[in-house]
């Protein structure tokens, strides 16, 4: 055992947590070693079945529909899922180590070795969503940023400093550097999870489990568990699992695999701030100065709105088709509650430069170059979607600044 992992013993049942780094090569070894020394009853990894497939499975993109994803509002989700892997990848290519391979190596080894395994993390997708819900307008400003900066960042960590984040005091000092930055993301990033990672964990060995039942004879009920998760999740998973076994918690985690929802009217009322502002503030200029102060004030909502629209576009290298669509829906768009302008640019984008089976082969490896992000159709039009979308959105609040000192004059 090494200082980096923990073992924990609940009256007749032993649970081996190994804390890895997700690029890691002495993680990926050190995975392996144990497993094939210690010979578990069970392996539980942190995966769930949409990161497993994308590591095990590179034709999955193959099958992605694009203009579904941009109708069913989940471009932002799929942009996000690949920003956070394209750091990861980037820094596992200088080291010669996929993201995830400890994963696979501990999933294949147990296979080797006879031993069932568990993915017991919880899907990305519902993570994401319930990170960015749970994130306040400044907050998703900040998560913005930040996931910008990821994308275009050229930092380079070697072997060393990828294992020193696997020490336990370098872990406490960047879970208090998120929290402090991002609490509500933190929460939904770590917290929530240790607390389902170690409900999955528990569950795996609990007599009554489905899968234990289903794979191991009843006088054989694992009593031995390994569970290879990040390092950043150790301790969290630690004191869930004490707090299980002492009853404290139960394992039941379904309240964390929703999506918090908004009530219909209010989700439209957030949706209609804006507007109701631009209504409010022509209404303003045509008592004041007359239908000519209030033409003026509406032509400059449609000025910036559609041109740092049309600027992202432009950024993103769009069609020309995507470039006008931009410019010409992004004033509209606000009156029009839950879609956005990025959807109808990258829309357009994927139906005139439609994606080829060669940009989904490809996606896993192209999203950790700029250069080939733009040559990818795929990543293209989810620039699109997003930069177009952001240059709305920024101006919405320089057209109304303009509009209101229009009207202070």
């Amino acid at each position: 055992m090494t200082d980096n992992n923990l073992r924990i013993t609940f009256d007749d049942r032993e649970i081996y947590i190994i804390g890895t780094a997700h690029v890691s090569q002495e993680s990926v070894e050190e995975v392996k070693n144990i497993l094939s020394v210690e010979k578990p009853d069970m392996v539980c990894v942190e995966l769930d079945q949409g990161r497993y497939n994308s590591i095990t499975q590179k034709e999955q993109w193959e099958s992605l529909n694009l203009s579904k994803v941009f109708r069913e509002g989940k471009g932002f989700l799929l942009v996000a899922n690949l920003v956070l892997t394209s750091f990861q990848r980037r820094l596992g290519k200088e080291l010669g180590v996929k993201p995830g391979d400890e994963m696979k190596v501990a999933i294949e080894t147990a296979g080797e070795l006879g031993i069932p395994y568990s993915l017991c993390d919880r899907e990305v997708q519902t993570t994401l969503r319930r990170a960015w819900a749970g994130c306040g307008l400044w907050s998703k400003c900040k998560l913005l940023a930040s996931l910008l900066a990821s994308a275009f960042t050229t930092e380079k960590l070697n072997a060393e400093e990828i294992e020193n984040l696997k020490n336990r005091n370098e872990l406490e000092s960047l879970m208090a550097e998120l929290a402090d930055y991002l609490p509500g993301v933190k929460e939904t990033l770590i917290d929530e999870r240790d607390r389902y990672l170690a409900a999955k964990i528990w569950c795996s060995i609990e007599p009554d489990a489905p899968a234990a039942a289903e794979t191991v004879s009843p006088e054989k009920l694992k009593k031995r568990i390994i569970a290879v998760v990040g390092a950043g999740h150790m301790l969290g998973i630690k004191a869930h699992l004490e707090k299980l076994a002492s009853g404290e918690e139960t394992p039941d985690v379904s309240n964390l695999e929703t999506i918090p929802v908004r009530s219909l009217p209010a989700k439209a009322a957030i949706h209609l701030i804006i507007p109701l502002i631009l209504v409010g503030l022509l209404a303003a200029g045509f008592f004041r100065s007359g239908a000519g102060l209030s033409a003026t004030m509406f032509m400059h909502w449609v000025f910036w709105k559609g041109s740092l629209s049309a600027l992202g576009a432009i950024i993103a290298l769009a069609h020309p088709l995507a470039l006008l669509v931009s410019f010409v829906c992004a004033p509209f768009t606000a009156f029009i509650p839950f879609i956005g302008v990025g959807v109808f640019a990258g829309l357009v984008q994927a139906t005139v430069y439609k994606p080829r089976v060669i940009d989904a082969q490809n996606i896993s490896d192209d999203i950790t170059s700029l250069k080939r992000v733009y040559k990818n159709r795929i990543t293209r039009a989810l620039l699109v979607f997003f930069l177009s979308g952001l240059g709305n959105s920024i101006a919405s609040f320089v057209s109304i600044s303009v509009i209101t000192g229009l009207l202070v004059k």
